[in-house]
Parts: structure tokens; C-alpha cells; sequence
């Protein structure tokens, strides 16, 4: 009894122990998982711990954020005020800038028109200014540098529209000035009009002549005279003498064929004019035609001489259809070459028209720079019959030009 008494609190002790002892286990069973969930969530939320170090980089930030925007609002409100300041000074330097364009073009025009005196036969910078002056406004000419016959023709048809000017076809000071002024647009310049007017100025020049024949008998071949002999383009006919003492200078003799030996004064041409009959020949050569070269340069006396002996065979009015006075040659230029041709015996006559080498010269004369002088139907025009074996040298532009219109060197020139 005693025994059975000692042991029911032993047995609640036991219990007592047991139930304490699942109740340990359970609570740390619930304090594990409460410790993994909160691992777990730690692990995929990092960012929600706040690290100090991070809070302060963080204000660091802000701070610098703030004061780059305060920096920013300054400098627009200085660049403002700058700006208000510069206004005046920029208008002003608009104004200068203006004002050095307008002298820079007032530089241009003085570019543009060389001081220097130019002529015919010079080459270079200078002349292409004045070449590029008279096409702009309205002449056309290559702007090559070369004062060559068209150019010298543009610049007397420019000095015959101002009755300031001589025309002389010299480009100077005087010519200067006035070209200046038309580029400027203060005249007014139609290209090709100057010639007519100078050609007016000629008939003109004759009425009186007819008026008061004994008057004008002893001025009349002087008023004529040719100024510029040496011209590609000098027009040498009844109306329009060289000067009696006139010489070619650089004349030589051509390497080509002629039907004689002898080394007489009319084998002779100008140098710029035989290398073009040369070409023209070797040409006719590769194309299976056999030309010659029967007369070139006559000097004043020779031509008289000869002008004499048709006058004596013929009669003056005659002769002065095919054959010219002294002075009115235009052999005396050293810058004609009659050709001919084996078939019809090295004469000269217009049956070379009709031979293989006539049709092929008048063909491809103005290729190298010559023309047939004396075309059929121009009598009324050139005052001569129709010659196809007389060429004149006027250089390649000219003679194409000549050429294509199916003119005369009087009606290119505006001038009879």
C-alpha cells in the first residue's frame, strides 16, 4: 500500500517530464522553420537591409545632384546675360562683315581687269581677265589667255561703241575704265554692233569723199590704211590697204610640195601659217591627194609689178577682177597659199574645184585654220571672182566659224 502510494507521484513526475519534453521539441521545431522562412526571405529580398554605407552614398549623391543643378541654372542665367552683351558687339561685327564683302567684290572687279597694256600676240594670266570681262558681258570668247585675232576683234567692236575710245584694239587704260563701267551695268554694250557702227562711220567717210573728191583725193589711201597689219584676221581687200613698207615678220618656207624648185620669196608664209599648211598637207597626203603650193607671200613692189602686167594685157577694169593693186593683196600678209594640182598642169584656175584635191581642201580647209578667201556667188562682197585655190590663214576657231556660215571674212567682221 505504502509502495503503491510512492509511486503515483513518481508516474506524474514522468508524465510531468514527458510532456516537457515534447513541448522542448516543438518549440524548436516551430523556431528552425521560423529561422529558414526568415532565411528565405532575407535571401530574395537583399535590398530591404539597410546598409548604412549605402544610405550615406546614397545622400552624397543627392547632394551633388542638387548642387550640379544649381550650377546648370547659373550658368543659363550667365549664358543669358552674355548673350544680351554680345548682341550689340555680333551686329556690329555683321555690319563689319558686310561691309569687308562688299570691298572684297569691289577687289574682285579690280582682279578682274588688269592694269597692264595688252595687244595682240600676248599671253597669260592678264589677257584671260580681260577675255573673262568681255564675256561676261555678252562677247563669247575662249577664255585661253592667248590676245589672239578674236579677241583683239571683241575688243575694237567694245571701243567702237564708246567715242571715247580709239579703235586700235589695244586693251588699256582708257578701254579699262570704260570695260569696268559696263561690267558695273552703268552701259549698255551689244556685242557685234561696234563694227556696223565703224562700218557706217566708212560710208560715211566715202559720200564726203564723192562730195568733195579733190578735197579727200590726196587723204584717201592713207584713211584706209590698214592699223594692224599682223592681225590673223586683218580684212585686205579694195577698201582696206597694208601699208606699202608692210613685211611679215618670221616668214619661212613651208615643207610641203611645189611644182618648181626654185627657192623664191613666194614659197614663203608666215611661221604659224605654214605649220598649218604642213599639217593640212600631210592630211591631204594620208587622204590620197596630191597637193602643191604654188604662191605665198608677195611684197608691195612684187605685187605692183604684176598688178602692172595684167593692166597692160587686160585693162585696169579687167584686171582688177582677179588681180589686186599694190597694197590690197592679201599675199603681202604672209598668210595665203595658192594651191593647185597636177591634173589640170599647176595652173590656177577654178577647174581645181572640181579635181580630187579641190573638193577635199574645201572639205577640210577650215580643220587647219584656212579658208577659201574668195568663194563662188561673193563677188559683190570680197570685190574678186570666185578663186578655190587661194586660202587664207584666220586660225582654226575663225575658219570653222567662216566655214560653217558659208561667209565671207567681210560679212564675219561686219566690215566691207
Amino acid at each position: 500500500m505504502r509502495l503503491k502510494n510512492a509511486g503515483l507521484p513518481l508516474l506524474a513526475v514522468i508524465l510531468c517530464l514527458t510532456v516537457l519534453t515534447a513541448c522542448t521539441g516543438n518549440e524548436q521545431t516551430v523556431n528552425e522553420s521560423t529561422k529558414q522562412q526568415s532565411d528565405q526571405e532575407e535571401t530574395e529580398t537583399p535590398n530591404t537591409v539597410s546598409d548604412p554605407t549605402n544610405d550615406k552614398t546614397s545622400k552624397q549623391a543627392n547632394s551633388k545632384q542638387q548642387d550640379d543643378d544649381n550650377q546648370n541654372k547659373d550658368n543659363t542665367n550667365n549664358n543669358a546675360s552674355q548673350q544680351e552683351k554680345d548682341e550689340p558687339e555680333n551686329k556690329k561685327n555683321k555690319e563689319s562683315s558686310n561691309n569687308d564683302n562688299a570691298s572684297s567684290d569691289n577687289d574682285d572687279d579690280e582682279e578682274l581687269l588688269p592694269n597692264d597694256t595688252l595687244t595682240e600676240s600676248d599671253q597669260g594670266k592678264q589677257v584671260k581677265k580681260v577675255q573673262s570681262a568681255l564675256n561676261r558681258i555678252g562677247y563669247s570668247l575662249t577664255e585661253d589667255g592667248v590676245f589672239g585675232p578674236a579677241t583683239m576683234w571683241a575688243v575694237k567692236d567694245f571701243q567702237a561703241q564708246q567715242s571715247a575710245l580709239k579703235i586700235d584694239g589695244v586693251y588699256g587704260p582708257g578701254t579699262r575704265d570704260i570695260l569696268k563701267e559696263a561690267l558695273n551695268g552703268q552701259l549698255s554694250i551689244t556685242p557685234g554692233s561696234g563694227i556696223k557702227k565703224e562700218k557706217q562711220n566708212e560710208e560715211q567717210n566715202e559720200e564726203k569723199s564723192e562730195e568733195n573728191p579733190d578735197d579727200n583725193q590726196n587723204n584717201q589711201n592713207q584713211s584706209n590704211v590698214i592699223s594692224d597689219p599682223s592681225s590673223f584676221l586683218a580684212l585686205v581687200n579694195k577698201s582696206h590697204q597694208l601699208p606699202a613698207g608692210y613685211v611679215p615678220d618670221n616668214l619661212v618656207i613651208p615643207d610641203v610640195s611645189f611644182p618648181f624648185d626654185a627657192d623664191l620669196p613666194k614659197k614663203q608664209m608666215r611661221q604659224t601659217a605654214a605649220n598649218a599648211l604642213e599639217k593640212m598637207f600631210a592630211a591631204g597626203d594620208k587622204a590620197g591627194v596630191d597637193l602643191f603650193a604654188q604662191s605665198g607671200y608677195r611684197s608691195y613692189d612684187r605685187q605692183e609689178a604684176i598688178f602692172a602686167s595684167n593692166v597692160q594685157d587686160h585693162g585696169k577694169q579687167e584686171a582688177n577682177q582677179f588681180s589686186a593693186q599694190a597694197g590690197e593683196s592679201e599675199h603681202q600678209t604672209g598668210l595665203t597659199m595658192d594651191v593647185t594640182s597636177a591634173d589640170i598642169g599647176f595652173k590656177l584656175t577654178s577647174e581645181f574645184a572640181n579635181t580630187d584635191e579641190g573638193e577635199w581642201v574645201k572639205q577640210h580647209a577650215s580643220e587647219y585654220g584656212f579658208i577659201i578667201r574668195y568663194p563662188k556667188g561673193k563677188t559683190n562682197i570680197t570685190g574678186y571672182q570666185y578663186e578655190p585655190w587661194h586660202l587664207r590663214y584666220v586660225g582654226k576657231n575663225d575658219a570653222k566659224a567662216i566655214d560653217e556660215q558659208n561667209i565671207t571674212l567681210e560679212e564675219f567682221l561686219g566690215v566691207r
